[in-house]
């Protein structure tokens, strides 16, 4: 006891660790962190790698420019003011919604595809990912030098223009190659490679119902361009991918256009073109329809002039045959009547023509009319009734004036229409006009490099917890020692945490380097300080046994128990207790390498009788300590270990030792463990963390049961306490002492 508080004033480390046996509930954050902490080298470097492939992708895309402008859609349209009573002959309302749907209709984007030749692509055939980041940022007038001699490809500055391509039905949409060649030759072949013709600029060449005009190419012989005739379906569909039309603001009659692509001249090109289309459509369709009523007004005008004149001459013969003749001024307000009751009559039977074209004689506007036109039609019997009371002669100049006011008055409006209709089609501006002209922003438009990269790290940051998730998820390991204990009611006597300067010791080791012992190299290390809590709770342990042996095993290979054993048994030495060290690893030991000490004359010898006990029996550096070596590997170790001998190499060490350390093998791999496990006084097994599935450690417990042999407890080893340091208050604590001088304030 003494000792130890002496131990604890020179400053030398403690570590506790306390394992809770409640869980709180709810989100375990500091698990999360804990795991991700363990992993972050995994999760590093995942970021890294989408962080770079984020630079790469900021390098490699394309720029995006953006064109846009502005048109108004008026509600009526005319042309001229002062002609609104012409709107019932122009047409309805013009909807914004109808509108869009003109905007992007095959009529108008399929001129301008076809007036810009825009189903005729041409792309250079670039070197797979740099290749068009390098020619975007050439800017010399003559096609760029190849790089690493790859000529076929276009490196910037190429140029191939294509004014017309005819080629088969079946072959629209596929790609050509065009390869250039020297002064202005060229060939095309297809798809599968094959030539399909070969000419030169400025004449058209054709071959295999293929025909092309290029108009000029500027590239090294041997670059080769692709082409692509496209349908006028798909012409149109890629337009519109990248067109798009909007209203702004709800009912505000302002539709915003734009168009997207990598090119800035040609999208402010394409989206003027199509602006102007759709104006010039709108405009062409309302002098049409004003067109089409002039026609038809014109070919009723000369039978209306006819009927005039016919009604005019029958009067005038009348009133010479009869002398002068006056209207009195009863007759005069009949003949008034009469023309006004005709002419509205004519005037309801144009519009029920106009209805019936669009509706039955059943629907209601149709029989709203013909109510109206009967109605006027018995006004117009009791104005006939009135006439016949008048004298014949006054009834003939009565209806021979009303068939000339009728007349008159027919011909004079349709007249005035027609007149007004040729000055409305002079005028017509349509209904749609363009308030800003397609502009291109000086910017692209979409993501920034720092967003991109921005994103990228954040992708990747996912993806590596997702990696994590994963790697956690099909992992049954064991993490914590307090599963142990809980699924297999079996006591942790230690935990031993990590040690990096094991790590590296047993990386020397490996190398063929004389082997050091971590107790006696670093004794303040964490691991050294938990098995001298080991320490402690072995004497316990042997206190009740018959043996004072030791057997240290476990379930699987690499699990460290080669590390405990001889470790243990140098802070048993430090303790001033006698201690011996076994490797009865008759198969793999290497007990002996750490050691510096050679394998031979060890234990096989011993049980085969060529050796005495003191042969075997080993001093190290370390006081108080001893060791016995495998000695030579035998063909056949579990008979060895069945040998009376062994047994009584165990008992006459026990007699001369205060304690036996036994290394044997793990327990699944071979029976050798079982066998020794009979004759030690308590049996330890190794679990390491993140190493083996809870069966697995349930299946070496049943296996040394089977045997005879009860497991007295567990040794953790190798546990993270980085990470256990992030799980504060979810299973357990760590408290740790740094070493430091003792004179230190």
């Amino acid at each position: 006891m003494d000792n130890e508080n002496l131990k604890a004033a020179a400053g030398i480390s403690g570590q506790q660790i306390a394992n809770s046996n409640e869980e709180p509930e709810g989100f375990a954050v500091g698990e999360i962190v804990a795991v991700v902490m363990e992993h972050r080298w995994l999760v590093a470097t995942v970021t890294a790698v989408a962080v770079l492939l984020g630079v790469a992708w900021s390098v490699v895309s394309k720029p995006v420019y953006r064109a846009d402008g502005l048109i108004q859609v008026e509600e009526k349209a005319s042309g001229m003011s002062a002609l609104k009573e012409l709107q019932p002959l122009l047409g309805d309302s013009t909807t914004v919604s109808a509108e869009l749907e003109i905007l992007t209709s095959r009529m108008v984007l399929g001129r301008v595809i076809d007036k810009l030749k825009l189903n005729i692509d041409v792309q250079p055939k670039y070197f797979p990912l740099i290749g068009p980041a390098i020619a975007r940022r050439y800017e010399g007038e003559q096609p760029n030098e190849p790089v690493l001699g790859l000529a076929s490809y276009a490196w910037g500055g190429d140029v191939l223009r294509v004014d017309a391509l005819d080629v088969p039905r079946d072959a629209q949409n596929k790609p050509l190659t065009l390869t250039a060649g020297e002064k202005g030759k060229f060939e095309l072949t297809d798809a599968d490679g094959d030539l399909v013709l070969a000419g030169s600029v400025g004449a058209r060449a054709n071959g295999r119902q293929f025909s092309i005009f290029v108009s000029n190419i500027n590239a090294r012989p041997g670059t080769r361009f692709v082409i692509v005739k496209r349908s006028t379906e798909a012409a149109v569909a890629a337009l519109r991918r990248d067109f798009a039309a909007k209203e702004r603001g709800k009912k505000s009659g302002i539709v915003e256009v734009s168009l997207q692509g990598d090119d800035a001249d040609r999208n402010a090109t394409v989206l003027d073109d199509i602006l102007k289309t759709y104006v010039r459509q709108n405009v062409e369709r309302r002098s049409a329809e004003a067109e089409n009523t002039l026609k038809f007004l014109e070919t009723q005008l000369p039978t209306l002039k006819q009927e005039m004149d016919a009604a005019e001459a029958a009067y005038n013969a009348y009133r010479q045959s009869r002398g002068s003749l006056d209207l009195n001024l009863e007759t005069q307000s009949v003949l008034q009547s009469l023309v006004e009751v005709d002419n509205q009559i004519v005037a309801l039977k144009q519009e029920r023509d106009e209805l019936r074209q669009s509706f039955t004689p059943e629907h209601p506007r149709v029989q709203a009319v013909d109510q109206r036109l009967e109605r006027l039609r018995e006004r117009r019997k009791q104005f006939d009734s009135d006439v016949t009371k008048l004298p014949d002669t006054q009834q003939k100049v009565l209806r021979l004036a009303r068939d000339v006011e009728v007349s008159t008055t027919l011909y004079t409006n349709l007249v005035n229409t027609a007149q007004q209709l040729k000055v409305s089609k002079a005028g017509t501006v349509g209904d749609v006009r363009i308030i800003d002209a397609a502009a291109v922003a000086s910017e692209p438009v979409g993501m920034k490099a720092p967003a991109k990269i921005a994103i990228s790290a954040l992708l990747g940051l996912i993806a590596s917890l997702g990696i994590v998730w994963l790697k956690r998820s099909l992992r049954v390991v064991i993490e914590d020692p307090e599963v142990i204990e809980s699924q297999l009611g079996l006591p942790v006597y230690a935990t031993i945490p990590h040690s990096d300067d094991e790590v590296a010791l047993f990386s020397r080791t490996r190398k063929g380097k004389t082997g050091e012992l971590l107790a006696i190299s670093k004794p303040e290390d964490d691991a050294i300080e938990s098995l001298r809590g080991l320490r402690t709770t072995i004497h316990f342990a042997l206190m009740d046994a018959s043996h004072n042996s030791i057997l240290i095993t476990g379930s699987s290979p690499g699990l460290g128990k080669s590390f405990i054993s001889k470790n243990l048994g140098a802070v048993l030495a430090q303790a001033g207790s006698r201690a011996v060290i076994i490797d009865a690893d008759l198969r793999r030991g290497h007990i002996n390498k750490e050691f510096g000490l050679r394998r031979e004359v060890g234990v096989s010898e011993y049980v085969a009788g060529t050796v005495k006990l003191e042969d075997i029996v080993k001093p190290t550096a370390v006081p108080n300590l001893w060791v016995v070596t495998t000695g030579q590997i035998p063909p056949n170790p579990s008979e060895l270990l069945m040998h009376l001998r062994f047994e009584q190499l165990l008992q006459q060490l026990g007699e001369q030792f205060d304690t036996l350390i036994i290394d044997a093998p793990p327990i699944l791999a071979v029976s050798d463990a079982a066998i020794i496990g009979r004759l030690a006084g308590a049996t330890l097994m190794v679990a390491r963390a993140g190493h083996h599935p809870i069966s697995e450690l349930e299946q070496a417990v049943k296996r040394l049961n089977h045997a005879g042999v009860l497991v007295k407890g567990f040794v953790f080893n190798d546990l993270n306490t980085d990470r256990q340091r992030y799980r504060y208050g979810y299973k357990g604590y760590v408290y740790r002492y740094s070493y430091r001088n003792a004179n230190a304030t």
